[in-house]
């Protein structure tokens, strides 16, 4: 049976695992929380229902009807997508997830960290994706912004190939473990300077970190850094798609507030259930 992951547990992740479901695929949604619509408190403008409903019953129903179709829900962090001789891989926190196709669908882009010279330096040696520009940083110093499983994985990455690699938890607990060879520093990161190119990081506190690079990991993986990974195109952090919800990416699809537009459940719901169809007509015709 045909394998379709979905990254997002929202309403275009949900709604996407209850077509799928619906066509007979073996459907898996990896989902941390319920994203924007867990959080909010009333809506009045969803289609069927005359009196407002929290976003947490909504996405209560939409996860209820999923699982009673068959799809497994996984409350885990997806950490990188890879491709694989048939499909993709998708790294979680749960474990390895093979796919024939893959539905984004974690919402909009996560705020860049606010720290002064990132937006200046992007392009100029900082970057947001090992996988792209890890080879530009052979033999070189580099750091990862972040604290989580996704700057540790992108902390992987750059370790065969970089010099050295210091992860900035700025400010944050460090992690319990780290890959070997990693180094560690969780003062609170002041700045990115340097010239032409990144040459330092500075801190509240301390001696600056000399570095070639910065790869920003805050937080967790959205939709547009795995987009971004694979070599889907994006407009700014959207991720572009065609009317089917598909990526110039073979096999990855997007919907939901990643793609933009109206960020309203109504399109979202619409878009998953778009990007479901068509990733069965994929993966059908492989």
């Amino acid at each position: 049976m045909p394998k379709i992951v979905i990254i997002g547990g929202g309403p275009a992740g949900l709604s996407a695992a209850i077509y799928a479901s619906r066509a007979n695929l073996e459907t898996t949604v990896l989902y941390t929380d319920g994203g924007a619509l867990g959080k909010t408190d009333k809506i009045e403008n969803y289609f069927g229902f005359p009196e407002a409903v929290s976003g947490a019953e909504l996405l209560a129903r939409g996860q209820a009807q999923a699982k009673r179709l068959g799809a497994a829900l996984v409350q885990a962090e997806a950490t990188g997508i890879e491709y694989a001789e048939k499909g993709f891989v998708v790294k979680s926190t749960a474990g390895v997830f093979p796919a024939d196709a893959v539905i984004l669908a974690t919402g909009a882009p996560r705020a860049v960290p606010p720290v002064a010279g990132v937006t200046e330096f992007e392009g100029r040696g900082v970057s947001y994706c090992a996988v792209c520009d890890a080879f530009f940083y052979r033999g070189k110093a580099v750091a990862v912004l972040g604290q989580g499983e996704y700057a540790l994985e992108e902390a992987r990455v750059l370790l065969p190939v970089a010099g050295s690699v210091t992860l900035l938890t700025n400010g944050s607990e460090a992690p319990a473990e780290l890959p070997d060879g990693l180094a560690l520093d969780t003062r609170p990161v002041a700045a990115i300077e340097g010239g032409d190119k990144v040459a330092q990081v500075t801190f509240d506190a301390g001696d600056p970190l000399t570095v070639d690079g910065v790869f920003i990991a805050y937080g967790t993986a959205g939709s547009s850094d795995f987009a971004r990974k694979l070599g889907a195109q994006l407009d700014g952090n959207k991720i572009q798609a065609d009317g089917a919800m598909a990526t110039a990416v073979p096999g990855l699809f997007a919907a939901g507030d990643c793609t933009g537009g109206l960020l309203q459940v109504a399109k979202a719901v619409s878009d998953g259930a778009q990007a479901a169809l068509s990733a069965m007509r994929f993966v059908r015709q492989q």
